[in-house]
């Protein structure tokens, strides 16, 4: 028997894309339902590595505490020629926070567990993953998208204002729509991965057995933490059949790292990877959205997958949020814009990762600044307007800048903390923007909250931020006053030095439900 319901989001696919998708739109009220086709939450580890951009919005989603308890920094690497230790280092070399990066190290965890804290998450608010749920059809005019979910033998029928495919690489929802997946899958480029249990392995070390002559690896153990499991990786020959079994993985060990002392045992997911390095040539039709590997696929060299799908979806949500609420239906087309030149940045870095390690380069594992996503921007975008006759390093567009501050009282305040939650936030440096202060807030209610940064021994009021140090003019490359906008997702939209707020409200009304007050 068909129903028929109502809802403003449908979102397909329950992994880290579509679980930061719905935590988003879930604190901001708006209803969605979270569709997936498989009849159990994922068990694996195929993504393990968060990079430092996506730990800062994951601090926002209120998961942070979670995940920092349920990983760790990246072990230490250790490679092998069968038993002699022929090289001992780091993939990334550890930092020390800074004022305006609070998060400088990516930080490991199996993606079975970011998956359950973000379920978790999205439980408080009421909303529960749909499983074994699976879209078979959906149809589209002006006003929403008609789907066709099938569940347990029932068929639904589900009216949405918004339909989101994040539901994978073979993603139904871009096959359907007919959206071009460009790029090469590499059948002779593949692998065995599964987590596993090991005894007679240390678990401080990322352990990786190499072919001395090509610098190639044949079999690596890396320890996930806050488990007693390996995520075991072999690459496979050309013409092997794969076997996914105890006991090929076993012999597939034994041979690559020549030792007979150390027993896997316990298996709990095993998989073959083939290499695919593909893209799509759109982000939308109509009121469909693609996000996370329904829109692009990576080699998992670098970490950039799971972490571009879940900033895919903070970008989008905040502003589906919006819409929902009245603001233009032209803000929309600026997620295309904006995260469809980051897909290919970033499949072009992890392309390159993957290259250099195929040919053994001597620092193929090393990883640098450029993987952890702090420098991603969106300063070609219609929502980024700079109206400084001088422009600083840091301009709209922007990563925002972490620092910390305090408050009248004295209350230690970080600008992230300022920025938490489904708001605007408008940094106001300059004791005369008070008033502009005093009127955002008035107008705008709980939409926008906005703040006078001041420096120290400057008059203080009750939405003043005193920059202890100074970290945040620095930060933001400020002189003299100046309007810093934050859009929800943490990137700056607007810069300006006029001295009234003009400029905002006309930034408001592209990218912002009507005025609360």
């Amino acid at each position: 028997m068909e129903q028929h319901v109502d809802v403003p989001v449908l979102i397909v696919g329950g992994g880290p894309t579509g679980l930061t998708l719905a935590c988003e739109l879930a604190r901001r009220g708006v209803a969605c339902r979270l569709v997936e086709k498989a009849l159990e939450p994922f068990s694996g580890s195929r993504g393990k590595g968060l990079q430092p951009r996506s730990m800062e919005v994951l601090e926002d989603l209120g998961v942070l505490d979670a995940v920092l308890a349920s990983g760790a920094l990246y072990p230490l690497m250790r490679a092998y020629a069968g038993e002699k230790v022929v090289w001992e280092g780091r993939m990334h070399e550890p930092r020390e926070p800074m004022p305006d990066v609070p998060y400088p190290n990516g930080w490991m965890i199996p993606q079975w567990r970011m998956e359950e804290i973000l379920r978790t998450r999205l439980a408080g608010y009421g909303v529960r993953v749909e499983l074994a749920t699976e879209l078979t059809g959906f149809e589209q005019d002006e006003e929403g998208v008609t789907a066709t979910l099938v569940h347990a033998g029932r068929t639904e029928r589900v009216r949405a204002s918004y339909l989101v495919g994040a539901d994978g690489g073979h993603s139904f929802v871009r096959k359907h729509l007919g959206v071009s997946f460009v790029g090469e899958t590499y059948e002779t480029d593949r692998m065995l991965i599964g987590d596993v249990q090991a005894d007679g392995l240390d678990r401080e070390h990322w352990h990786a057995w190499v072919n001395p002559e090509t610098r190639t690896p044949r079999v690596m153990m890396c320890p996930l933490p806050g488990t007693n499991v390996f995520q075991f990786v072999a690459p496979l020959a050309p013409d092997a059949v794969p076997e996914l079994s105890l006991s090929a993985f076993q012999k597939i060990f034994d041979e690559g790292s020549g030792r007979s002392d150390v027993r896997l045992h316990d298996p709990s997911w095993m998989s073959v990877y083939r290499v695919n390095i593909r893209m799509v040539d759109r982000y939308r039709v109509g009121r469909v959205f693609l996000a996370g590997d329904a829109a692009h696929v990576h080699s998992p060299e670098g970490g950039q997958g799971l972490n571009t799908g879940i900033q895919d979806a903070y970008n989008l949500g905040w502003k589906l949020g919006q819409v929902l609420a009245g603001a233009p239906r032209a803000l929309l087309d600026s997620y295309e814009e904006e995260r469809l030149p980051i897909a290919a940045d970033v499949l072009g870095l992890s392309t390159k990762l993957h290259q250099k390690t195929v040919r053994g380069e001597p620092d193929a594992h090393r990883r640098g600044k450029e993987t952890q996503q702090l420098g991603l921007h969106y300063r070609d975008s219609r929502l980024a307007r700079d109206e400084r006759d001088s422009r600083g390093s840091i301009r709209a567009g922007d990563r925002a800048p972490d620092a910390p501050c305090h408050d009248a009282a004295g209350t230690p305040v970080r600008l992230f903390e300022a920025f938490r939650g489904p708001h605007f936030t408008l940094l106001a440096f300059g004791a005369a923007h008070a008033d502009t202060v005093a009127h955002i807030n008035a107008r705008y209610g709980p939409l926008v909250r906005a703040h006078t940064v001041v420096e120290p021994g400057e008059p203080t009021g009750a939405n003043t931020l005193v920059d202890t140090h100074r970290h945040a003019r620095t930060a933001y490359d400020l002189d003299g006053n100046a309007l810093v906008l934050v859009r929800p997702d943490g990137y700056i939209g607007l810069i300006t030095h006029r001295p009234s707020d003009g400029s905002v409200h006309e930034y408001l009304r592209l990218v912002a439900a009507s005025p609360i007050a």
